[in-house]
């Protein structure tokens, strides 16, 4: 269960989380994670989050996208075949028009 954000004044503007009843197994495999990549369980959690936020502002921006028809989703076989062309007529091969 996440706690309400509260502001921390060693921290700046930014937000303090808590999380709470956190498994003794999970936080010790989160720590052992952080040792391994020679971080502080704050800064590896942090990291995590961070990317999560990222991964959330990802999907949200290709919802944007969704039902555009501009070419973005063909197959691109034809264009395959114009650069199968092209290179045939640069290298010079028998059959390049």
């Amino acid at each position: 269960m996440l706690a309400q954000p509260r502001r921390a004044a060693q921290t700046g503007d930014m937000t303090g989380l808590m999380i709470r009843d956190v498994p003794d197994e999970v936080r010790d495999a989160l720590a052992q994670e952080a040792r391994a990549r020679g971080q502080s369980l704050q800064k590896y959690l942090l990291g995590l989050l961070t990317a999560e936020a990222r991964r959330r502002n990802n999907v949200a921006l290709l919802a944007q996208f969704e039902g555009r028809d501009d070419g973005t989703r063909d197959e691109g076989e034809e264009y395959l075949a114009e650069l199968d062309r092209v290179r045939a007529e640069r290298d010079g091969t028998p059959g390049a028009q």
